[in-house]
């Protein structure tokens, strides 16, 4: 393996779920993202429920806000690409922005 594969960094990933049709709470969602970070090798550190937000600018007449959560977790240097991956088809998640800390 080479170094790069190897060495871990911390991220902080920002998200908008869209909930409206969908059975699951607001915690199952946040637990089942916490979930996919483990499942490609993170250690998630904290989760930040920020509450239903309406936007500034919305694009849809009908989705004028959403949950926004804040997730910080340590891992690989792959693992932006591959969270982003794993949550392409999922119809909850509206946005998603991955940020590196440190």
């Amino acid at each position: 393996m080479t170094t790069a594969t190897t060495r871990r960094r911390h991220y902080t990933v920002s998200l908008i779920l869209d909930l409206r049709g969908s059975a699951e709470s607001p915690e199952a969602a946040i637990d089942r993202l916490k979930d996919t970070l483990k499942s490609i090798d993170c250690k998630v550190s904290e989760v930040e429920n920020l509450g239903q937000r309406e936007f500034s600018r919305a694009v849809d007449r009908k989705f004028l806000s959403g949950l926004y959560v804040q997730i910080n977790f340590e891992g690989p240097v792959t693992a932006p690409a591959a969270f982003a991956e794993k949550l392409r088809l999922d119809r909850t998640v509206d946005r998603i922005m991955v940020q590196s800390v440190k």
